[in-house]
């Protein structure tokens, strides 16, 4: 029998569904599920980047995956991927829902539109994906939901639009589902801090960023999605069977520097 470097995580044979797989903390989730020993179910409306994707799990050798385009604002592609992916890769045990966007632009000026846009994706399309797996969860007997959310969404960031309130929502959608479909549902929420990601990725071109936001966490580096997908995969596994309806905060220590930032003459 095959040992997967994950073993102790009991993923083996389990189907995860990850929406947003097509890059940064998708892709890298979809990849340590599958290294994990996790038949994986690919959702994202961006084809090329979906087959790219495919393409790493391909060269991975892992288990079985299936790659399914899917809008997640759209209530009848949520439902056909559902169908598709059950028929390729078996009834889904894990959901991670993490497809996401940004429209910056401050609460005075953003338009209807892109606040929409940005709810729809960020909020909405979670709550239609975990409608649509979470029937087949139920079915299964039980399993897992990861959300991907953010610090956003606890500490408001200006000029971001709807993205701090989509976030907040997550949480909360999240704390829901676990008190409706507990015992044998656990849902939980991973909040990123700062992560290096195809979103975030113009903010670190420029000259000194990296170095100035590195030096406001703990950690001091900028995190990197297999940080999130390591949080991911533990609370998605059975190790994590007694943690439902919570926020685990991966922000390499970020959120806790506030007192060491106020300056102190003397110290």
């Amino acid at each position: 029998m095959t040992t997967h470097p994950s073993s102790w995580l009991g993923l083996e044979g389990r189907t995860c569904v990850i929406t947003g797989a097509g890059g940064g903390i998708g892709r890298a989730t979809a990849l340590a599920f599958a290294a994990a020993g996790a038949r994986v179910a690919l959702l994202d409306r961006d084809k090329a980047s979906l087959a790219e994707t495919a393409a790493r799990l391909v060269a991975q050798r892992g288990p079985e995956f299936v790659a399914v385009p899917c809008d997640v604002t759209d209530a009848a592609s949520v439902a056909a991927a559902a169908e598709t992916a059950e028929r390729a890769a078996g009834r889904a045990s894990i959901l991670v829902n993490n497809a996401g966007i940004l429209r910056p632009g401050t609460l005075a000026t953003i338009s209807l539109a892109d606040w929409n846009a940005l709810m729809s994706v960020n909020l909405t399309g979670y709550f239609l994906c975990a409608q649509a797996f979470g029937r087949q969860i139920r079915a299964g007997g039980g399993g897992a939901l990861v959300h991907i959310a953010s610090i956003a969404g606890s500490e408001p960031q200006g000029a971001s639009g709807a993205y701090s309130v989509s976030k907040a929502g997550v949480v909360m959608l999240s704390r829901l589902i676990a008190i409706e479909w507990g015992p044998g549902v656990r849902s939980n929420v991973v909040s990123p801090g700062l992560v290096e990601t195809p979103m975030s990725q113009a903010f670190y071109a420029v000259e000194g960023v990296r170095e100035r936001r590195s030096a406001t966490t703990a950690a001091k580096r900028i995190g990197q999605p297999q940080d999130i997908a390591d949080a991911v995969l533990f609370l998605a596994s059975d190790r994590a069977s007694y943690i439902t309806g919570q926020d685990v905060v991966v922000d390499g220590g970020f959120s806790q520097m506030l007192m060491s930032l106020v300056p102190r003459p003397g110290y």
